[in-house]
């Protein structure tokens, strides 16, 4: 190939580094283009960046050498499909995904620069975007073309396709009906997210997981309108009372979940991920002042990253009923309100939890008081065994990048990446290299340039593992 610059003395993983270094600045050239459009998803005005930042995006992975770049249209952002075919017929399949969109930023919100146009900071580089997600999505360009260049391949170890949406800042609101409408098109023995990130600096991890989420509303009515409290107060009963009793009602003694059929068919945590867990080098200390919090509270048993990676949860995240205003206003209010959300983990089936939260609700409301329950989308929680030969493939791929032990965790949150293993069939895997202090969503993000080449070493064996260890 023109492009390789790998000589016979060199070892395959020092002719990786020797590519990427012979590219960097171009790399870093192109993502900087790329950054400097405000795809910002949430808002209407930047529609046309954002179709602008899908466009860019598929020439970007034209000129990288995908002979399949497409991008496809959604009632809301566009998002883009790419597919490199391996020479080997038999290789596996492997579905990239990461997001195009970026979350809102003005200069006014914090920022030190402008938002949209990066700056490097020594060994920084600062833009929305830069770590969530561009850089991320960016980083598999050059490990391909790192790959090839190693390799002498013109085509990559696996069958490599790429799916970036475009409104992932926005809830990924069109994401399902996507991935349902192009089925065949991403099937995949497995996905590679590039959306998420590692433990710190100094101590490089691969997520095995996430958690579901299920969210509803349950609103409590007595009197058809407020009523006076000393008219007949002790006599009907009181909506904003019966809400606390519920809430009262949602965890024990031990701050266990409740309700019955919670915890059925939930995927305990093994003693050997547990042991995982406790080599990380946690600070309760720090975590809590990130958290803005003064201390810790939970599931008994199970230390804190247990109880908000491997655990499930059930939260109040808003309550109300009644007079909120200034002074008093003695009255049995018309209705009342509580807002829940459950995080959810493996084993656990969104369906079931909402009906296991309306029999809950149907048996605690009492009579005189009319309930109504309503639940949003849910997002099915998903996990990888740690056993898995896929897994073990990005374990040894980014041991050889950082050439050092590579640790396990998991991420309290949610995302599509459920969706994807739920409508294909497929493991998903956790390939991301920002760490804590890029500050996702906050004014100044940044992605550290030697982790993002990191990424792009990482990729660049990986394909060749995946094609020797794995075979879907």
């Amino acid at each position: 190939m023109a492009d390789r610059l790998v000589t016979m003395s060199e070892t395959p993983d020092s002719a990786v580094r020797t590519y990427i270094e012979n590219h960097r600045a171009a790399f870093l050239d192109d993502l900087a283009e790329w950054l400097r459009i405000p795809s910002v998803s949430a808002q209407p005005d930047h529609s046309g960046d954002v179709r602008r930042s899908a466009d860019w995006l598929a020439a970007a992975l034209r000129k990288t050498g995908f002979p399949t770049t497409e991008v496809w249209e959604t009632p809301g952002a566009p998002a883009v499909f790419a597919e490199w075919p391996s020479d080997d017929p038999d290789a596996p399949t492997v579905l990239v995904y990461g997001h195009h969109d970026v979350q809102p930023a003005a200069r006014e919100d914090g920022w030190d620069t402008d938002p949209f146009e990066p700056v490097l900071k020594g060994n920084r580089l600062h833009a929305r975007g830069a770590a969530d997600d561009k850089g991320q999505v960016f980083f598999h360009t050059l490990g391909v073309r790192a790959h090839l260049a190693a390799t002498g391949r013109t085509a990559p170890a696996v069958h490599l396709k790429l799916l970036v949406e475009g409104e992932e800042e926005s809830g990924s609101p069109h994401f399902r009906a996507l991935i349902e409408a192009h089925k065949d098109r991403i099937a995949a023995d497995a996905v590679i997210v590039s959306d998420t990130g590692m433990w710190s600096e100094d101590t490089p991890t691969v997520c095995t997981g996430m958690r579901g989420l299920a969210e509803c509303e349950i609103e409590l009515h007595g009197p058809d309108q407020d009523i006076h409290s000393g008219s007949f107060g002790g006599a009907v009963p009181n909506p904003a009372t019966e809400v606390a009793r519920l809430v009262a009602a949602l965890h024990d003694e031990h701050a266990r979940v409740a309700i019955p059929g919670f915890y059925e068919g939930i995927t305990e945590l093994t003693d050997r991920e547990r042991a995982l867990f406790a080599e990380l080098p946690f600070d309760e200390g720090r975590w809590l002042s990130t958290a803005h919090s003064h201390g810790t509270h939970g599931e008994a048993g199970h230390t804190t990253l247990e109880r908000i990676w491997a655990r499930p949860t059930a939260e109040v995240n808003g309550i109300g009923g009644g007079y909120q205003g200034v002074g008093s206003k003695t009255i049995i209010p018309s209705s009342a309100l509580v807002k829940l959300s459950f995080r959810l983990v493996a084993g656990q089936d969104p369906d079931h939890i909402e009906r296991a939260v309306r029999a809950w609700a149907a048996d605690r409301v009492p009579a005189g008081i009319r309930h109504t329950v309503t639940f949003a989308a849910a997002t099915r929680p998903c996990l990888t065994p740690l056993d898995h030969p896929a897994l073990q493939s990005v374990v040894r791929a980014m041991g050889r990048a950082f050439e050092q032990k590579i640790r396990f965790t998991r991420e309290g949150g949610s995302g599509p990446a459920a969706d994807l293993q739920d409508v294909l069939g497929a493991p998903v895997l956790f390939l991301g290299i920002s760490v804590p202090s890029d500050g996702w969503h906050a004014p100044n993000e940044k992605v550290e340039i030697d982790l993002l080449l990191k990424g792009v070493e990482t990729t660049a064996h990986l394909w060749g593992d995946l094609a020797e260890n794995w075979r879907g």
